[in-house]
């Protein structure tokens, strides 16, 4: 088993994306890169802790590549957009990837350096690629959000 951290604006959309893909046993919504311990949503949503909304993903790297999971991350937001994604704007919806382990910096650098060069985008690529911290994992009402409320099947 093996853990990836990713941050793309709203974490509901983004856990629902990644609870689609075959090989990901499990996923949890939270806090990742502030300052302050053990933070809430509150705490978050007021710009001031430095933390991201973020999604982990607990996945069998036998059955689904980090290669792939970051195709998903690429794929369910604008990684041009700096601290918003959509009508959410604030540090905590930044494109982020918190890596694990030395290979999964590398897979992220080079899989967002193919994608700049790539021409899908007109405007650079902001997202951050930097070490995982603590994931506070966040109130039990946000996990699996959309599911809880019959939405986890509309596109994001």
């Amino acid at each position: 088993m093996a853990k990836a951290t990713f941050g793309a604006g709203c974490f509901w959309g983004v856990e629902a994306a990644f609870r689609k893909v075959e090989g990901v046993t499990g996923t949890a919504v939270g806090y990742m890169g502030g300052t302050l311990d053990n933070p809430s949503y509150q705490d978050v949503c007021t710009d001031r802790t430095g933390h991201a909304e973020v999604v982990e993903v607990d996945y069998d790297p036998e059955r689904v590549s980090y290669d792939a999971l970051l195709d998903v991350f690429w794929d369910v937001h604008d990684p041009t957009t700096l601290n918003r994604q959509g009508p959410d704007i604030g540090t905590q919806y930044r494109s982020v990837i918190f890596f694990h382990d030395k290979a999964q910096e590398q897979a992220a650098m080079a899989s967002r350096d193919r994608l700049a060069a790539s021409g899908r985008y007109r405007r650079p690529i902001v997202t951050e690629i930097v070490p995982a911290t603590t994931f506070w994992r966040a109130e039990e009402y946000h996990q699996r959000y959309l599911e809880k409320r019959g939405l986890a099947s509309c596109s994001i």
